[in-house]
């Protein structure tokens, strides 16, 4: 039974960024069509809906770790505002070179939202829009849900957006 969803933020939970940019602030925050739809449905469900996030922009100085809570607070307000909520946020600030184990492809923030919330790899997906989020959830030794246009990466499961993989971890929860 899956009890949680780790969620990519942005293409996933929010309209990414153009190329080479980033969601500075929360006047540029756009939460696709269903978005917050689909994780009242996880909400509901008794699913926790987590979030796991690459903000390199960080490390490159070109927004502050204030500025990504500040985007977090407006994305949790939107959220609220239509019945849904996120129990989690995990973030890494860190560029490619920095060698932490929380960038994804590496499995660190879903392990940390793991253990922090006593969940074992069985009851958790992965939904996300590369095959970075692909390969971290396979790091971490749980499913994936792949949202995009590119082709799917092997191992995962295609979904059109975020609230026809919530339809897919559903159906899980129930089988």
């Amino acid at each position: 039974m899956i009890r949680a969803a780790f969620i990519d933020r942005d293409g996933v939970l929010n309209v990414k960024a153009p190329p080479h940019d980033y969601i500075k602030t929360p006047a540029v925050l756009q939460l696709p069509p269903g978005a917050a739809e689909a994780v009242a449905r996880l909400n509901a469900a008794g699913v926790l809906a987590i979030v796991v996030t690459n903000q390199r922009g960080v490390a490159r100085g070109l927004m502050t770790a204030a500025d990504v809570e500040a985007v977090h607070a407006e994305l949790r307000r939107r959220l609220s505002a239509a019945g849904a909520r996120l129990d989690a946020i995990y973030v890494c600030p860190h560029d490619d070179a920095d060698g932490c184990d929380c960038r994804k492809p590496k499995p660190g923030l879903i392990r940390r939202g793991m253990s922090e919330f006593g969940l074992s790899a069985e009851n958790c997906l992965l939904v996300g829009d590369s095959a970075s989020d692909v390969e971290a959830a396979r790091a971490a030794g749980i499913g994936a849900i792949f949202i995009g246009e590119a082709p799917c990466p092997p191992g995962a499961v295609a979904a059109a957006n975020l609230s026809q993989a919530v339809d897919i971890i559903l159906s899980a929860r129930s089988s």
